[in-house]
């Protein structure tokens, strides 16, 4: 997956809402389908999804589209599937996931349905949103489910669906939700993946709170963040970009790494520190995270 720094989540039913999430300035939108959607809507949405995937997808938009369906338990993924993989679709992010044999089978479901539409196979990518108390248990295995599997996705809010299962309570510091985001980075990492995704911050006014929230996701490893305002695009854009003043720093210490080797050292003080080849790949790490971001 490419390492977004902000996904934006968009009502599947509200068509003009998407224009509105490419002009903030999002690295990916996630069409909803899901807890967005009023359920006497829930059909009609996924007509408008599909439009407006084409439209989109005509428009050579630079942001990717993904799309989230309604999970397995509502008896409604079955439709939106048939009707969501279609050209133009990144991937999929599947809500209230339960453990890797489900990710198989939603997996053979949308190899199947790419195969008979002639698109690219495996080319729709699987982030999982851990929401329950299963998936978080289950979160290695789930990660390693599936080639497609491209991230996990941390969702740690107040009052929703995996604060209801875990019973905890939301607070911003986060030490109720340290052990949970700091396992989704393990096990994200441990299978090659190496973009997870965190959210949610919920607090649409509090752009102080939301900024530190993203701070603290991006230190425990999270290189990006759900999002449902676009207000909030701009700043997780900024927090999850590393910034020119690193990105320099870290050039430095690559080139001082490589002149102490070139004359036969394995370790050099740089700038009162003391390096040697795994500060240097560390270093390189962030200036290939830098790069990344800048073509997403």
């Amino acid at each position: 997956m490419r390492p977004y720094r902000s996904m934006l989540f968009v009502p599947g039913h509200k068509e003009t809402w998407a224009d509105k999430a490419i002009a903030s300035g999002a690295d990916a939108i996630i069409l909803d389908l899901e807890d967005s959607v009023p359920s006497a809507d829930k059909k009609d949405a996924r007509s408008t999804v599909v439009n407006t995937i084409a439209r989109l997808h005509n428009q050579g938009i630079r942001a990717d589209v993904w799309v989230r369906p309604n999970s397995r338990d509502t008896g409604l993924m079955g439709a939106d599937l048939e009707a969501v993989v279609v050209p133009g679709v990144s991937g999929l992010l599947l809500p209230k996931t339960f453990d890797a044999n489900e990710i198989v089978q939603i997996e053979a479901v949308v190899s199947h349905l790419e195969e008979t539409r002639d698109l690219p196979a495996g080319e729709i990518g699987f982030l999982l949103s851990l929401e329950t108390a299963s998936s978080m248990a289950n979160c290695e295995s789930m990660a390693a489910a599936a080639p497609r599997v491209a991230g996990l996705l941390g969702a740690t809010g107040p009052n929703a669906d995996v604060g209801r299962e875990l019973g905890f309570e939301f607070t911003p510091e986060g030490l109720e939700t340290l052990y949970l985001r700091s396992r989704i980075v393990l096990a994200s990492r441990a299978n090659g993946l190496h973009h997870p995704v965190g959210g949610v911050w919920q607090d649409i006014a509090d752009l102080d709170g939301f900024r530190t929230f993203a701070e603290d996701n991006r230190r425990l490893g999270y290189r990006g963040i759900a999002l449902i305002h676009p207000s909030h695009v701009a700043l997780a854009n900024e927090v999850f970009t590393p910034s020119p003043e690193k990105v320099e720093f870290y050039r430095r210490m690559v080139q001082a790494f490589r002149d102490a080797e070139a004359q036969g050292h394995g370790a050099v003080d740089f700038e009162g520190q003391h390096i040697d080849l795994a500060h240097a790949k560390t270093a390189e790490g962030v200036i290939a995270l830098a790069a990344a971001v800048a073509q997403v």
